[in-house]
């Protein structure tokens, strides 16, 4: 227990030194965030300076503003909201996570630490900070679609975090790892989430909006904090993160409709304990260890930033997001923070890694901390500069992509998930586990069966492994040709459902966008599936050769997609005379509102190409007297324009250099809220107020 007294001069240390570095901070125009933090490295016990906070209370503080984030946080989710941005979060966050695991177990290795201590490493990795994120995106007034994926994104990975540490504990206690054990443990979450998500829908809002309706903001403000502790209480007693019972109780609160007046009372609590919060984070840097594991430490914080920006992007990208949204939440993402605490402070309770592993995921988690902002921040230019780079037919298969995974979303349920993709669902989930039981259990045995067999047909030792092994790659080949195989059909399911081919016998203008996309799905899948298959046998298997059959693989199927793309980009070339004519011969109507019927019947004609929208630019419009590549709409927006007719004249698929005039008439494309997006900012009218992509002032 902490006296009074302790508690006392801890508050006054931490907020004091806290409140000069941060207004010093909010002078020199940069994030408070790393105001807190250098305010932690003064008073934590590694500067000889003489203001020392107890780092105990400062750390037993610190919770609660971990608890009052993630509640605010959980206000801006409700369930139903949660739930529609799950299924993209979830496998953006299962790619991403695998990939770090993976790529943290191999730089464990190639530092000599020992197996376990590489797949700690690995495990804190992968997982972000929910906390300095929530921070870092309220300081810079981060909102829309971004915000929700990430969010998404960053809840996923909690859950799976608590499946790694279950892991890890299994592992490192020596009772091994079994598919029953992490069954059970997955089953037991699942049963907690559900029961806690049914009760809470019952009760929760209900007793909010009762007590909302009594008029008294301090009642308000006492039973939401109460009802925010208690679930955060809940989930710690069923071995969950107090985090995860926090946003949960927000995310319920929010289901009674009175979140805004919640979270208005709730903010200069949560604004205390979240200072209180990154200081401690800050007193935690110890610069003797830093310069002692520097090697590691520098490599690790690469690793986080590179590594997690790629595979974010590419998950969120395949998930059907922009180039824009899926490279900010690539950058967005590419930190570590709490949770990574809990799973190195669980390595060395456990003895399973040595002492050097907590300071330096606190080290990694500082530099990255101090980073977060700053990527948030550019994460709009590069973006913009990513999409001006890209290659023309990548180009235009990013907005195309956008517009498949969105009629997908909107194909009549029983084609989408109907028996078929439920079946080669769980086709491809047996290949992948049997793939895996495979690896490790030839892994496990090879020794034993190695000396059975040199003993009973007198074969070398080595000879026999080496025929153990060869029989083990035999026995894989029909699992990794299944794979590839079930992908493939559950593209093919997929595509058809997006982009339906002619049943009439005549010429299929869908064929080269659905081909692409078929390819696209297919290395999507591969992806999801496999790669979590080699972060789980790589510790168990000498060598790349996982990773090298890996990246064979998606290179042929690299090189497939290329070859789709650019005819991709042809087909749209020829699309775009079509719409063209269509411009052509709506210039010569005079009924009233024929600009917006011009292009109705495109999306029959020719499918694939979105819902091309046309669009006229008035005298007024802030695009007017501007080229393409300045207005840069598609990397703001996510939409591409297809044609433009000027007058008499008209120009099809546009270079970046067309300048743009009063009484053009663009042909937009993109998904719904893209295209939105773009008439927006071409006609100077306000953004909708669903606007799912921040615009570059936001960020």
């Amino acid at each position: 227990m902490h006296g009074a007294h302790e508690v006392l001069q801890a508050i006054a240390v931490v907020l004091c030194v806290a409140a000069v570095t941060t207004v010093l901070f909010q002078k020199l125009r940069q994030p408070v965030v790393l105001g807190y933090i250098l305010a932690g490295l003064v008073v934590g016990p590694y500067l000889p300076i003489p203001l020392v906070a107890n780092p105990e209370v400062v750390t037993t503080l610190s919770e609660l503003g971990v608890i009052l984030l993630m509640f605010s946080l959980g206000l801006e989710f409700s369930l139903r909201k949660l739930f529609a941005v799950g299924p993209t979060a979830g496998v953006t966050a299962v790619i991403q996570c695998s990939i770090m695991i993976w790529l943290g177990f191999v730089v464990g290795r190639a530092f000599g630490w020992t197996t376990l201590e590489s797949l700690f490493t690995g495990a804190l990795i992968s997982v972000s900070s929910t906390t300095i994120i929530a921070k870092a995106f309220d300081e810079q007034n981060i909102r829309g679609r971004l915000r929700e994926l990430v969010v998404g994104v960053l809840i996923v990975e909690d859950l799976i975090a608590v499946l790694l540490m279950a892991t890890l504990t299994a592992i490192s206690s020596g009772t091994g790892l079994s598919v029953g054990e992490l069954s059970l443990t997955t089953g037991r979450l699942v049963a907690f989430l559900v029961g806690l998500v049914v009760v809470g829908l019952f009760i929760i809002p209900r007793a909010v909006r009762y007590v909302v309706k009594l008029n008294k903001p301090e009642t308000t403000l006492v039973a939401s904090v109460g009802i925010c502790f208690a679930v955060a209480l809940l989930a710690q007693a069923f071995g969950y993160s107090v985090a995860l019972g926090a946003f949960l109780a927000g995310s319920l609160v929010a289901e009674s409709g009175e979140e805004k007046v919640v979270e208005h009372l709730v903010q200069p609590v949560k604004d205390i304990f979240a200072a209180i919060f990154f200081v401690s984070v800050g007193m935690l840097i110890n610069p003797a260890l830093i310069a002692e594991h520097w090697a590691a430490i520098l490599v690790l914080t690469v690793v986080v930033i590179v590594g997690k920006l790629f595979s974010v992007t590419l998950g969120a990208f395949l998930t059907g997001h922009s180039t824009r949204t899926s490279v900010q939440a690539g950058m967005s993402l590419a930190q570590i923070g709490e949770f990574s605490f809990i799973i190195a402070g669980l390595g060395l309770s456990l003895k399973a890694t040595g002492n050097f592993i907590y300071p330096v995921a606190v080290a990694v988690s500082a530099i990255t901390t101090l980073t977060t902002p700053l990527l948030i921040r550019v994460s709009g230019p590069v973006a913009s500069y990513v999409d001006r780079k890209l290659p023309k037919p990548l180009q235009t298969f990013v907005t195309l992509y956008g517009t498949w995974v969105e009629r997908l979303r909107d194909a009549p349920r029983r084609q989408t998930f109907g028996a078929s993709v439920r079946r080669l669902a769980r086709l491809m989930v047996l290949d992948a586990v049997l793939l895996i039981v495979l690896v490790i259990g030839t892994s496990l045995t090879a020794g034993k069966l190695g000396s059975l067999i040199e003993q009973r047909l007198g074969i070398d030792e080595n000879l026999s492994r080496y025929i153990i092994l060869g029989g083990a790659v035999l026995l894989s080949i029909p699992f990794l040709v299944g794979v590839v195989q079930v992908a493939r059909r559950l593209g093919e399911e997929l595509a058809e459902a997006a982009l339906p081919g002619r049943k009439d016998g005549r010429v299929d203008l869908a064929a080269a966008p659905r081909r692409v996309l078929l390819v696209t799905l297919q290395l999507g899948i591969i992806l999801l599936v496999s790669v979590p298959v080699v972060a789980i046998t790589q510790p168990f298997v000498r060598g790349a050769m996982g990773p090298l059959i890996l990246l064979a693989l998606i290179g042929a199927l690299g090189v497939t997609f290329w070859r789709g793309a650019t005819n991709l980009h042809g087909h749209v070339r020829a699309g775009a005379q079509v719409i063209v004519e269509a411009l052509a011969a709506q210039s010569h109507s005079r009924e009233p509102g024929a600009d917006e019927h011009a292009l109705d019947h495109v999306s029959k004609v020719l499918p694939g190409l979105g819902e091309p929208v046309p669009v006229r630019l008035e005298t007024s419009s802030p695009a007017a007297g501007k080229t393409l590549a300045e207005v840069n709409l598609r990397g703001l927006t996510g939409a591409t324009v297809l044609a433009i007719r000027r007058g008499d004249s008209s120009v099809s698929v546009p270079s970046a250099q067309e300048v743009l005039q009063p009484g053009d008439v663009l042909a937009l494309t993109g998904t719904q809220d893209a295209v939105e997006a773009a008439k927006s900012l071409l006609t100077g009218a306000p953004a909708p107020t669903s606007e799912p992509e921040p615009t570059g002032a936001q960020v």
